[in-house]
């Protein structure tokens, strides 16, 4: 093959990947969207990469092309490994991460080099454009929702989801097509000083009509975003970030420990930093259910929280270098656009690709210095690299390869699940994890499934319960458990999957002895590392509650009332807590306040039923108690009143659970 052939398929293969990232999704993993277009962008990379290797096992010559941003992407994919290997707990999950990983980032770099080799022979503007006009005319398709009423198979519903967007979400839908559309508007603002010629009269035709549709969608798209009542009636918000607080916090936080301040919290740390900043007035918000943000709210703050001072700097070093080699009017509108959504956009795979292609354009359009260094004559150095390459490039495939399998094969596990294919979504969850045991998901559902066979097991009645039975159900327990631990083995910084532990722990109190303990013990963890979180803390008094160890219950369900003094179930176990020690006026109080929190036409059932636990305890008020003092009324939240209760399947005689099962075992 000679050098013409391998450049034309580096060019294809080039424009393909920038065609279609923006398009493409597969509905063959858990994520559409976000997880195929990782992997479009990740092999695609390794396929120019190995291209370019045999070019070079070929020739036996290094070529490479300066461009005038090297320096500073290798400083920035250099800051995003340190704080892999060094700050991140889960490396592998770092690794794959969409938002900043290293495996997106690096590919991005990569594509990033193929495009300004690129430049002068492959036509980017015009492809990007195709692209975004596809998209914009999906876009205002699917806002009139022509399929609304269409009998489609269970596989293609998702195409009737009136928000769905091959972009991923609408966030990165807007980013990419204000991105192109930009680039269209100064393109054709240059073109109208010099008459067009005859052979580009098609190309300025097909801006214009492309910037049209741009227009038209990226108009549609924010108007859903500010009003999604428009497609669903009554339908929440369709954006959910990060308060700029809470991420200013963040990023404040790392800096407050040296290793942290230069590194980050590690790519997948921005949750665990999130736990820890999150404050009483963030329990006020409605956004208090969600426990943890996963990314910032601006993508370079979440630069900063999760790859330290190292990061910030390098990625602030690229935009530097642009503003300094930008001169003509297209560029400088580029980074402008590119400088305003890092600032306040969240990160996101597609914010990275946008920013990758700005900065190929914003590169100095003439040819830069090529290098080439000939090792025929140094056949160690040629093999030595040669062999590099190849292991580089062939256990990068297979890495990526494995990972894909697994997101695939876990995708088909949930539907063979939701189907009631028991066995075979069984051995499919077993098999992910044995191509990728590193994801925490994956153990955590793996747990969950081995629970439920032996909640269903442990289901018959008792004198129909064989000693085969308690056998599976004393091994489907222990594989829950282990699963469970792996999770938290895999991140023992993240309180999720301590609660997650816990809760797992709480639901075999009728079948281990020992559970109990192990329950509480996890729940701690969990509170000491999400400590603004009430849930936890009902959680734990709940089980205490269950327990009768109705003081410590108390205190916890004061705690998450201090924590959350609008959370009624939180008052409402209070109540009953204060009630089983007797405390008659205080019980009587706390159901005062749970009365206030509810409303009487919303949540007329959960009303009925704390007014009648009211009366109930007013009669256990001496009368010159008889008049309730309450606290300040809050503002009525949608509640569901729910006392804890021990969980309902109890075996006869108790499993003892081996040591290995307990928390704190390794």
């Amino acid at each position: 093959m000679n050098n013409d052939i391998f450049n034309k398929l580096k060019l294809v293969i080039t424009a393909l990947i920038i065609f279609f990232f923006p398009l493409f999704f597969l509905p063959i993993t858990q994520n559409f969207f976000v997880t195929n277009k990782l992997y479009l962008l990740g092999f695609g990379a390794l396929t120019l990469l190995t291209i370019s290797v045999i070019e070079f096992l070929l020739s036996r010559k290094i070529k490479w092309q300066k461009t005038e941003f090297d320096g500073p992407l290798a400083l920035f994919v250099i800051a995003i490994a340190l704080s892999v290997l060094i700050t991140t707990t889960n490396k592998v999950q770092a690794l794959l991460d969409p938002n900043l990983g290293l495996v997106a980032i690096f590919s991005l770099v990569v594509l990033y080099y193929y495009l300004v080799k690129a430049k002068q022979s492959l036509p980017i503007f015009k492809i990007i454009s195709l692209s975004s006009l596809v998209l914009a005319l999906i876009t205002i398709s699917n806002f009139f929702q022509p399929l609304k009423n269409v009998n489609l198979p269970k596989f293609w519903q998702f195409l009737k989801n009136p928000f769905f967007t091959p972009a991923g979400n609408l966030i990165d839908l807007a980013i990419f097509l204000a991105f192109v559309g930009l680039w269209q508007i100064v393109n054709l603002a240059n073109k109208k000083r010099n008459e067009p010629e005859a052979k580009n009269l098609r190309h300025h035709l097909f801006t214009v009509v492309g910037l049209i549709f741009n227009l038209i969608g990226l108009l549609l798209t924010l108007y859903v975003i500010v009003h999604p009542q428009t497609l669903i009636k009554n339908a929440p918000s369709t954006i959910i970030v990060t308060p700029w607080r809470l991420s200013w916090y963040a990023a404040v936080e790392v800096l407050k420990n040296p290793l942290n301040a230069l590194f980050g919290a590690g790519i997948d740390g921005f949750t665990n930093i999130f736990t820890r900043v999150k404050d009483f007035a963030y329990n006020q918000s409605p956004l208090w259910q969600i426990n943890a943000f996963s990314v910032s709210r601006s993508a370079l703050l979440h630069i900063l929280t999760a790859s330290g001072l190292f990061g910030l700097i390098s990625f602030l070093l690229i935009f530097l270098k642009a503003k300094k080699i930008t001169t003509n009017n297209v560029n400088k509108a580029l980074l402008i656009f590119l400088g305003l959504i890092v600032i306040i956009s969240p990160p996101s795979l597609t914010l990275f690709f946008v920013l990758s292609l700005g900065l190929a354009q914003i590169n100095n359009n003439d040819p830069r210095e090529s290098y080439s260094l000939d090792l025929v004559k140094m056949l160690p150095v040629y093999a030595g690299i040669g062999l590099i390459s190849v292991v580089f490039v062939g256990g990068s495939f297979y890495f990526l390869g494995r990972s894909y399998a697994a997101e695939y094969i876990f995708n088909r596990a949930l539907t063979n699940l939701q189907a009631n294919k028991l066995k075979e979504g069984y051995q499919d969850m077993k098999q992910t994890i044995i191509l990728n045991p590193y994801l925490e998901k994956y153990r955590l559902s793996f747990s969950q499934l081995n629970l439920a066979i032996a909640n269903n097991l442990a289901s018959k009645k008792k004198d129909k319960i064989t000693n085969q039975d308690k056998q599976n159900i004393s091994q489907a327990i222990q594989a829950a458990i282990a699963e469970a631990k792996a999770a938290v083995a895999l991140d023992p910084t993240k309180a999720a999957n301590w609660a997650s532990l816990a809760n797992l722990y709480r639901q075999i109190l009728g079948f281990a002895k020992g559970a109990d303990t192990w329950s509480i013990s996890s729940f701690q963890r969990a509170i000491i590392l999400d400590p603004q979180n009430p849930i936890y803390r009902i959680n734990l008094g709940g089980l205490l509650y269950s327990l009768k160890n109705y003081s410590e219950a108390s205190r916890l369900f004061e705690q998450a009332v201090g924590i959350k003094p609008n959370l009624a179930n939180a008052h409402y176990n209070l109540a009953w807590t204060y009630y089983q020690q007797k405390k008659y006026t205080l019980a009587a109080a706390q159901m005062q306040n749970t009365l206030n929190l509810l409303d009487a036409k919303k949540n007329k059932a959960d009303y009925d039923k704390a007014k009648k636990d009211l009366d109930k305890f007013k009669e256990m008020v001496p009368k010159k108690n008889q008049n309730v003092k309450t606290g300040p009324a809050a503002k009525q939240q949608p509640s569901q009143l729910k006392l804890p209760s021990p969980p309902p399947t109890k075996l006869k005689e108790k499993i003892n659970l081996p040591n290995e099962a307990s928390p704190e075992a390794k």
